[in-house]
């Protein structure tokens, strides 16, 4: 059974950095793509960024891109998202994810394993 859960979130002023991180857990993962989402209530899940399990591709939003970085470190099964110059629209929950296959997608219903996800808020 695959498990993800995510740890790193919390409140920060504008400007300020978080890092959050996923463990993943229940298989061998050598095929499968990793992703982070976010969300706000009424909204959609949001792409934030993804990266295959060995580390290829690794692929952020226009969003975000510039101050967040997604990485990984496959010996330990971890999944960081780095967020930097944090803005208070980057408030909500984030999410972990996974996919079978190695191809980067942005597409949140592709995604097979969902963590129960993280809360970050900005002020201003």
């Amino acid at each position: 059974q695959v498990q993800l859960v995510e740890s790193g979130g919390g409140l920060v002023q504008a400007g300020g950095s978080l890092t959050l991180s996923c463990a993943a857990s229940g298989r061998s993962f050598s095929s499968y793509t990793m992703g982070w989402f976010r969300q706000v209530p009424g909204k959609e899940r949001e792409f934030v960024a993804a990266i295959s399990w060995t580390g290829d591709n690794p692929n952020t939003a226009s969003s975000v891109k510039g101050r967040f970085t997604i990485s990984i470190d496959n010996a330990k099964n971890l999944l960081y998202l780095q967020m930097n110059s944090l803005k208070p629209e980057d408030t909500a929950v984030y999410y972990c994810a996974m996919r079978r296959g190695p191809y980067i997608n942005s597409l949140a219903r592709t995604y097979d394993y969902w963590g129960p996800g993280t809360q970050v808020t900005v002020s201003s």
